[in-house]
């Protein structure tokens, strides 16, 4: 069976494959773009696109094994019924709302021009590593600047991509270094983020108004349509909106896309800065793992204001599991998932 995708300016045609096996991962870098396309088997996964028109680099759109998108597709291909807010965020990707003053989080197209030097920018400069196989690598490195390109932090971080039957997964190992005393002060919004599809989101009859720390509101409009079948539920047992705020080894998004059963999870790493994470996750839309946030999510017992000197460095390490199927991937699936990704000697990922 074939399937034909189309988002943005292009389109993929891809076979569905539903063999249980180890699959071949390809990276294929489109021709005169910043876009590097993650083919799993056959199919599609995701594209790891850098260009400088976006305020960081991302993952997006995420495929499930049989062609579902799960991310959201406003703002750069929006789909019927998408919602609008928020349009930072966009597929998956690792940024912060205060570094040195600069918000790295909410910078988009919507922020106008005289209001762009509050904000931070991620710009790729270069691919390290591009390497197909049973992992696809794909390894950059990226400087986190204000608007007059001042280096903040130079990033370097490296994807390794993996699939087999239904599951796919993504770990992440990204190190920040300072080119400047650099101060992460304690906020809400932060650190690995991903936006996920409408069919994701937990239904909500009122809307929601959130407030950023310049004052801007965004209002979150109720979604009573059938589409929402989403929810949470985490390593500690928290479900739904009660999972926000909470820390956990691992959270689950979890619901319906058509037929299958979809499941997203997140899964902390024991080296990270307060493990296990806080979860900024909403039931909006928003899924994010966010350490640096304690301050926001504890309700003022505590901080976390991270300080770095010009030429240290802090490292951080995710695995982001996507699958599908009669039924979501279960907690036993994911404690084991989690326990063998805390064994794994993670090697620190260096420029070139």
């Amino acid at each position: 069976m074939k399937q034909i995708f189309c988002w943005a300016a292009g389109c993929f045609i891809s076979s569905i494959s539903f063999a249980q096996k180890k699959e071949t991962v390809k990276l294929v870098q489109e021709k005169d773009k910043n876009t590097i396309n993650v083919i799993i088997g056959n199919n599609l996964f995701t594209s790891f696109i850098y260009p400088d028109s976006l305020a960081k680099p991302v993952l997006y759109p995420i495929f499930s094994q049989n062609g579902a998108m799960l991310t959201r597709g406003y703002p750069m291909y929006p789909l019927a019924g998408d919602p609008t807010d928020h349009p930072h965020h966009l597929g998956l990707w690792l940024n912060f709302e205060n570094v040195n003053g600069l918000d790295f989080w909410n910078n988009s197209f919507a922020i106008p021009a005289d209001k762009k030097g509050m904000y931070g920018s991620i710009k790729t400069d270069r691919i390290i590593k591009k390497e197909d196989g049973a992992k696809g690598i794909l390894a950059y490195h990226a400087n986190w600047v204000d608007n007059k390109n001042n280096i903040l932090l130079e990033e370097t971080t490296q994807y390794e991509f993996s699939g087999s039957g239904s599951q796919r997964i993504v770990d992440r190992i990204t190190t920040l270094k300072a080119n400047m005393e650099v101060l992460f002060t304690d906020a809400k919004d932060g650190l690995l983020g991903l936006r996920v599809a409408h069919e994701m989101q937990i239904s909500s009859k009122k809307d929601g108004v959130f407030t950023d720390d310049k004052g801007n509101v965004t209002v979150v409009k109720a979604n009573t349509d059938a589409m929402a079948t989403g929810n949470y539920v985490t390593s500690a047992g928290k479900t739904g909106d009660s999972a926000w705020s909470t820390r956990a080894v691992w959270c689950k998004m979890f619901g319906k896309m058509k037929n299958d059963s979809i499941s997203i999870a997140i899964i902390d790493h024991p080296s990270n800065i307060n493990y296990p994470t806080y979860w900024h996750a909403r039931g909006y839309g928003l899924f994010a793992a966010n350490p640096l946030g304690a301050k926001v999510f504890s309700g003022g017992k505590t901080a976390t204001n991270l300080k770095l000197k010009k030429g240290e460095s802090v490292r951080f390490v995710y695995r982001v599991v996507f699958d599908q199927g009669p039924v979501t991937i279960s907690a036993a699936q994911l404690n084991q998932l989690a326990d063998d990704f805390g064994k794994a000697k993670i090697k620190d990922v260096t420029a070139k």
